[in-house]
């Protein structure tokens, strides 16, 4: 079996002959980036061959390598199949997790109403003339004769009683104790929020006694190595038990990991976190909680379940309290998931008179509207092109991709994420470069780049050596080869912009179909919302130049952050807000956009770059 060594990790793993590297890498829980689940369509999952025999190229990478690149070594790991011993380099790349874990435009309070209630109690020792047994003992000076208790706590228990002079704090939940601990622990009652992304996992570490965020962690999805979209990913789930399991070991590894970091940043006890809630879309919901989603891709779009769930945390093998609860909120429906019930409680979209949208920007286009006593809900097929997949020099936010892009004075000037070299576009830095270059004249309304050829005179002299043919139509180097941190210029493709078009078509359509059912217009909106950490990073103006968002004052349009996220804090703190939860999908309307026949003719409008 020949052996790989990945670096700088230094992690080593034996394969099977013909093992591709990026299956490899994934054996030794490694991630690497890639959107196209192995297919070598996206060109994304590049690798350099440090030691060992470099095979000839095959037809995927001779088109998303250069021959420099070929000759210095690079691979696409999903198409290099092992043979022989190597060792292989993986480049490192800084996430720009902040954006998703920055409380920044989210709830600022939290309302303590814990579901586990700690008493600390202390007991006479037993005695010849009371003989009473520790269990009874115990349940009666709590004066809850009824309450059950875990079997793991029972075991240790009259040991714990006394080598602590029989004082103990007990942790009840329910009519159950689930957890006996020694001397006063009262004050430590703990949980964590998940928001499980399709790109990112975030957490919160919560002191549930004064609702308080103590830490915040976040990290890539490792499923990513199976697709960057939920489709993808049903498909790799629906193709065998084993593979649904694979998908649910990611999820809940990486749970782990931001639970271990949380509590690293705290030093929080593990056995004092209590709860756990999450939140996702619909398909999130089902792979963390291991049940097939397969039925959820083709229509009628059925989900297994759209309750709340609520499990123990042994269950899933999430490292908190063995008898801790995990509770992952309820779904609306297929393409409609708990994520969204989470931005309805942190927005109050179930509260509001007035009429206002809520969207949440992502591979699914999430939209609420609540107008006229009214609350719908409905999601559009974005794609991945926000989250940088499918786009030619795409990338997630990370350390020194393209974020901002203006035109100034004649100029294209780019910002890139900790002021570092280019190496790629992310979601915002696709739509600022577009819309500048609607602004220079560049771009036209059919989304077409100016044909420098036909019309010479449309193209300032400053951009004519910039737009130039590329394989696929015309392309813009946003930067030139010798000022990229890749060595090669990252270009804005047309294939780029017409992924942006599709995506920013589906969410502006999706938009008017929930107005034109509540029966009200664009202008009698009174409030855009923009959730998600990429809604926070979307500038207004660039948003409205592209036609994303309906017309509208700028100061309409507001970003109120991860709003999914400040939603699961929400239901972890107070049992309130966790009820509320549980009822929306009764009171939410959703809307499947599938079915209207009018979607089509707003969808196609939708896509020009003309102000609408």
């Amino acid at each position: 079996m020949p052996k790989v060594t990945f670096i700088p990790q230094n992690k080593e793993v034996k394969v099977e002959a013909g093992t591709d590297l990026l299956k490899a890498a994934d054996m030794a829980g490694l991630y690497i980036e890639g959107d196209c689940a192995g297919r070598g369509t996206c060109g994304k999952c590049k690798v350099k061959i440090a030691e060992g025999e470099k095979s000839k190229p095959n037809k995927a990478e001779e088109k998303h390598l250069s021959e420099k690149e070929i000759d210095a070594g690079w691979v696409l790991a999903c198409q290099h199949k092992m043979e022989k011993d190597l060792v292989v380099e993986i480049p490192i790349q800084k996430d720009a997790h902040l954006r998703k874990t920055s409380l920044k435009g989210g709830v600022e309070h939290l309302s303590a109403e814990p579901l586990v209630e700690k008493v600390h109690v202390k007991m006479e020792r037993p005695a010849v003339e009371d003989q009473t047994a520790d269990l009874e003992r115990l349940l009666r000076h709590l004066e809850k004769p009824d309450l059950s208790v875990e079997l793991r706590e029972l075991s240790q228990f009259p040991a714990l009683l006394r080598s602590n002079s029989f004082a103990v704090t007990v942790a009840i939940t329910g009519n159950r104790i689930i957890s006996i601990e020694p001397g006063d622990t009262t004050n430590q009652i703990f949980g964590v929020a998940f928001d499980i992304g399709t790109t990112t996992i975030a957490g919160s570490l919560i002191d549930l006694k004064k609702a308080e965020v103590l830490a915040v962690a976040a990290i890539t999805n490792p499923q990513n190595a199976y697709g960057a979209d939920v489709i993808s990913r049903i498909t790799h789930a629906s193709e065998s038990r084993e593979n649904l399991q694979q998908l649910q070991d990611k999820v809940i590894e990486a749970a782990n990991s931001i639970i271990k970091d949380l509590l690293k940043q705290t030093k929080v006890a593990r056995d004092r976190i209590y709860e756990v809630t999450a939140v996702g879309n619909t398909t999130m919901s089902h792979l963390f909680m291991g049940v097939d989603p397969t039925y959820l891709a083709p229509a009628p779009f059925v989900p297994a379940y759209s309750r709340a769930l609520e499990v123990e945390a042994s269950a899933l093998g999430l490292n908190i309290n063995p008898a801790g609860r995990v509770i992952f909120l309820p779904n609306i429906a297929g393409y409609v998931g708990s994520d969204t019930v989470g931005v309805i409680l942190a927005t109050d979209m179930d509260k509001r008179t007035e009429n206002c949208a809520a969207i949440d920007i992502g591979t699914n286009g999430e939209l609420v509207l609540a107008a006229n006593g009214r609350l719908m809900a409905c999601s559009t097929a974005a794609g991945p092109a926000f989250e940088g997949a499918q786009i030619k020099h795409g990338m997630r936010a990370a350390s020194g991709a393209i974020e901002l892009v203006n035109y100034e004075d004649g100029e294209i000037k780019l910002s890139m994420i900790d002021d570092a070299p280019a190496c790629g576009i992310c979601g915002s830095g696709l739509i600022d470069s577009i819309a500048a270059l609607v602004n220079a004249g560049l771009i036209e309304s059919s989304g077409r780049f100016v044909n420098p050829e036909d019309n010479p005179e449309k193209v300032p002299e400053q951009f004519k050596d910039r737009l130039r043919k590329g394989t696929n139509g015309y392309e813009f180097v946003l930067v030139a080869a010798e000022d990229s941190d890749t060595g090669e210029d990252i270009v804005l493709s047309q294939g780029d912009v017409r992924e942006l078009q599709l995506a920013k078509g589906a969410i502006y359509a999706g938009l008017m179909i929930l107005l034109k059912e509540a029966g009200i217009s664009k202008d009698d909106l009174d409030q855009i919302l923009l959730a998600g950490a990429f809604g926070n990073y979307v500038r207004k103006e660039s948003a409205l130049t592209i036609g994303l968002l309906p017309q509208l004052p700028p100061e309409k349009i507001i970003a109120v952050g991860n709003a999914a996220g400040d939603g699961a804090r929400m239901a972890l703190a107070s049992k309130s807000v966790r009820d509320r939860a549980k009822a929306l999908p009764e009171k939410v309307e959703h809307l499947e956009l599938s079915t209207r026949m009018d979607f089509q003719d707003i969808f196609v409008d939708a896509m020009s770059f003309t102000k609408v």
